[in-house]
């Protein structure tokens, strides 16, 4: 029996979909107040027998964060892949992710080793790949230094990682995947999804900042792959580009039909932006939706190499342009339904 945590993502609903193919049962967790709607509107995007597809889900009320709801979720389960995460760039929002990520992931690497799970897939981040100094192509063998990073977020999943390589010291198999930024369709009012959507009512500004992206068709692939083969305790980069951000948004806004966005965010202007977020959300009480670390990062320029990946699956990645051109295709069905 598979186990799925955060089922209800970009990554899990898509991973749900995929295994729905192939498998007969599954188990996923959703917390109470989880909309499972938009899990069965993915499956409708590539099947018209979605319905019996999603069936196959055999839904769990639970959260990572309590011991108790687990324990019905992992009777007779073999495989566990662990994607759900909180993922913030506001420093409001560490002790959640501390719960969330650390303590979550801790809860499900014990009940994995409690239950003799044969293998664990994790869905890290390249967050916790550390940026070089030098500008070269980063790769899984750049070790990461918490002191050099200060915001919440990395930590957290770079702690998470380590209950998981734990898991693998108390003879559970483990694979850890670390994708790039996911564009992948659905959720189109949150995470890169929102790009979509922002774009396609007009977004006007752009950073030359680069960083790695990844469909997120690749990443379910990888780690079904991973989970079939013998591989073990290893941790894989998953980036089929490194792109700036403006291109990116060229390409959404050209796909879209849309004009590309002309006004180019400076460092000055982030850094004006940001405080004036915070000073906004103190009067509000609504979180910043432009955070310190977030301004900061849109100039970053960090490359990723999935050379790795590459040799030991022999796989090929999805061509970003193929990627924004299927995902803005479905996203134009979903706003003219």
């Amino acid at each position: 029996m598979i186990l799925v945590t955060g089922g209800t993502g970009l990554v899990g609903s898509h991973l749900l979909y995929h295994l729905s193919l192939e498998n007969d049962k599954i188990k996923a967790i959703h917390r109470k107040n989880s909309d499972l709607r938009a899990v069965k509107n993915v499956f409708q995007y590539f099947s018209s027998d979605y319905e019996a597809l999603f069936q196959k889900i055999e839904w769990i009320e639970a959260d990572i964060t309590d011991i108790i709801s687990l324990e019905e979720a992992f009777k007779n389960v073999t495989e566990v892949y662990h994607s759900a995460a909180l993922v913030s760039f506001n420093a409001k929002d560490y002790e959640a992710m501390e719960q969330i990520n650390i303590d979550g992931t801790s809860n499900i690497v014990n009940f994995c080793i409690g239950n003799k799970v044969k293998k664990l897939c994790f869905v890290s981040s390249v967050a916790t790949i550390e940026k070089s100094l030098t500008g070269k192509m980063m790769n899984e063998g750049d070790e990461w230094n918490a002191e050099k990073v200060s915001y919440g977020y990395a930590l957290t999943k770079f702690a998470a990682e380590m209950e998981v390589w734990r898991a693998s010291q108390e003879g559970v198999p483990i694979v850890i995947v670390n994708p790039g930024i996911i564009l992948g369709a659905g959720f189109w009012h949150q995470g890169s999804g929102a790009l979509f959507s922002k774009i396609e009512k007009g977004f006007s500004f752009y950073s030359e900042g680069v960083m790695g992206f990844v469909s997120v068709n690749d990443v379910v692939k990888v780690m079904l792959l991973l989970m079939k083969s013998d591989i073990v305790n290893e941790r894989y980069i998953l980036v089929a580009e490194n792109s700036s951000f403006k291109n990116i948004f060229c390409q959404i806004a050209e796909n879209l039909g849309k004009k590309p966005p002309s006004i180019k965010v400076t460092k000055l202007m982030s850094a004006i932006g940001w405080r004036l977020e915070k000073l906004k959300s103190v009067f509000t009480n609504i979180p910043a939706t432009l955070t310190k670390h977030a301004a900061k990062s849109i100039h970053d320029k960090r490359y990723y190499s999935s050379e790795k990946v590459q040799k030991d699956l022999n796989f090929d990645f999805e061509a970003i342009p193929y990627t924004i051109k299927s995902v803005c295709e479905l996203y134009k069905k979903e706003i003219n339904k």
